[in-house]
């Protein structure tokens, strides 16, 4: 199964594709869509459709897995992060390609085992898994990797049933 995990953002879009396979993963292709800050939001949306689009046909993914939107303070942020992620979830749609969304809890639970796990140590894991000489950088890229792990070792999950959120279970994918 080749999977594309995403962390998804609008001036940072971690990507990580992977194949995983008896247990194992290959790491494939990894890396971030930029938007540079002064530009007009629109363009950058425009930006991230375009290199996503591009993207899932360069990788052709069984799957994508994506982080499902949380905000803590910044409303504002939250805002603009809910858009960018909606034009990654419609050019995933668009490219025919099932998505999966996982909670922050769920990948740390998944890579680590401990869902409290600090964020180094979730990235020293997932360069490990992937037998990587260093972790990954930006941040959103190792991100974006240990998306796709948690969906490779989760997607038949009892624990996770197909591994579909409510929302998805809804109808709405």
């Amino acid at each position: 199964m080749r999977i594309l995990g995403i962390d998804p953002g609008y001036a940072i879009v971690g990507f990580g594709a992977v194949e995983y396979s008896r247990n194992q993963f290959t790491t494939l292709q990894y890396g971030a869509i930029t938007t540079h800050s002064h530009t007009v939001f629109e363009d950058r949306l425009e930006e991230i459709y375009t290199d996503m689009t591009q993207l899932l046909n360069t990788v052709q993914p069984d799957a994508v897995a994506i982080e499902t939107l949380f905000y803590t303070t910044n409303q504002k942020t939250v805002i603009a992060v809910a858009e960018a992620r909606g034009v990654i979830l419609l050019c995933a749609k668009l490219a025919g390609v099932p998505i999966f969304e996982y909670t922050p809890l769920q990948v740390k639970q998944s890579v680590s085992g401990y869902g409290r796990a600090t964020k180094k140590q979730v990235q020293e894991m997932t360069r490990r898994i992937l037998r990587l000489p260093e972790v990954p950088k930006p941040d959103d890229t190792a991100d974006a990797l240990a998306m796709a792990i948690c969906h490779g070792y989760s997607f038949r999950s009892k624990q996770y049933g197909i591994a579909q959120t409510r929302r998805q279970q809804m109808g709405y994918y």
